[in-house]
């Protein structure tokens, strides 16, 4: 189908994009028109061929225009990130830093979608993909990567405007393959059975295809009595890799030592006289001993999740805040330095899931790409509205309690290991 169609008013200064692949069913195109109308420009629709069948990739070619040259180029930015490119190529601009920790004025700011620089007529994937970064060129112009603002140096090549970046969105129907359970992104009043038992496929799918699973956890996981569920899915090699803060493991060693997470039994519910002290005698106790890997290594830890990541060599990252009581030793007390371990900890992640909370997860969310699948489970629904908020829309949530999930979930790879072993 071709056709010509728009607003009616053609402005002064023009352009013209094209977009194509799923952008009907995935809202790709509505979106596109609707940031140049509303950032005061005008759209002519001058082709559109729209897939008959499901698997069919839509094209579009759009002449955007504006009244000012300025306005044009704001507007051709805002829909460049949604895929729509400019008709008529050149080459990224390549700017060297002339500060340290800080980019050139102008510098383009990534997203969490797949994106691409013209460098000598040559289209190179950005590699480490990540929202709210540059893109840094090799001194060879041979590669480019996404790159922290803290970690720019004098002279680094840095892409500046749009102008040769284009971005490929993730397309709806390649989300939610794997999540058909989920059609808006926070489930409160969807069926948790067959929300835990597509989790629990994706689980399986990672682990008997070689992926890597991050989980990323709070202390309700232990304060839920969900420390054992969590432990085994490590003992079974369903879990790769552990991103916390300082309460999850204290409250696991809590737990380990004292049989009481915040001062309460967690077999019977009594509160214990002085446990209140527990989790900061816990610390102290790690702390005496040398950390948490001395401590299982000496006998002294034998039990709970930061046990099972010791046993079974699964990589963790402890990352701080101000108040942290202790902290244990292993946690990471530098902001910087957190991050940048949690952006080396996130490679070859395919899956993670996020449990129970709200600062981390949104941490972790900000470095994941846009097609690493994520699942955030909490009670409350505002951790998984918050997510999406802050750029991570691949996001899918569920809305329940820690300890019911995690019984289910541990349940439904029992059942799909009974079923096809």
């Amino acid at each position: 189908m071709n056709r010509s169609s728009g607003t009616s008013e053609i402005l002064p200064f023009c352009e013209t994009v094209e977009i194509s692949g799923h952008i009907i069913d995935s809202l790709l195109l509505p979106k596109v028109l609707d940031l140049i109308t509303a950032a005061g420009g005008a759209f002519q629709i001058r082709d559109i061929t729209v897939g008959q069948a499901r698997s069919d990739a839509s094209f579009a070619r759009i002449e955007v225009s504006a009244a000012s040259k300025e306005r044009l180029e704001q507007i051709l930015a805002a829909i460049a990130d949604h895929g729509a490119t400019a008709i008529h190529q050149h080459d990224a601009r390549l700017v060297p830093a002339d500060i340290a920790a800080a980019f050139p004025e102008g510098f383009y700011a990534t997203t969490n979608q797949q994106t691409e620089i013209r460098i000598a007529g040559k289209w190179l994937n950005v590699d480490k993909q990540e929202m709210d970064c540059g893109i840094v060129v090799a001194p060879d112009l041979q590669s480019a990567a996404c790159r922290a603002m803290t970690e720019i140096n004098i002279g680094d090549l840095v892409v500046v405007g749009h102008v040769g970046v284009r971005v490929h969105p993730v397309e709806r129907n390649a989300r939610k393959h794997g999540f058909e359970f989920m059609n808006s992104p926070v489930s409160t009043e969807k069926p948790k059975g067959v929300a835990i038992r597509q989790i629990a496929e994706e689980l399986v799918r990672a682990r008997r295809e070689h992926g890597q699973t991050l989980v990323v956890g709070g202390p309700a996981i232990v304060h839920t009595g969900s420390a054992e569920h969590l432990s085994s899915l490590i003992r079974r090699g369903y879990v790769n890799k552990l991103f916390a803060g300082n309460a999850l493991a204290t409250h696991d060693i809590e737990q380990a030592l004292f049989g009481t997470s915040l001062g309460v039994r967690l077999d019977c519910g009594d509160i214990v006289e002085a446990g209140h002290e527990h989790h900061l005698r816990s610390i102290n106790r790690i702390r005496r001993w040398g950390g948490i890997k001395a401590a299982v290594d000496g006998g002294y830890l034998k039990s709970g999740i930061m046990y099972e990541c010791i046993k079974n060599k699964i990589e963790y990252i402890l990352a701080g805040s101000i108040r942290d009581d202790g902290p244990l030793p292993e946690v990471i007390t530098d902001t910087l330095e957190a991050q940048q371990a949690m952006r080396r900890g996130i490679a070859g992640v395919s899956f993670c899931l996020m449990v129970a909370t709200t600062l981390h997860s949104i941490a972790v969310g900000n470095l994941l790409p846009a097609w690493v699948k994520v699942v955030c489970v909490d009670i409350n629904p505002s951790t998984v509205i918050k997510l999406a908020d802050r750029g991570s829309f691949q996001t899918v949530g569920l809305v329940t309690d820690v300890e019911p999930f995690f019984r289910a979930l541990v349940g439904e790879i029992d059942r799909i290991e009974r079923e096809t072993p």
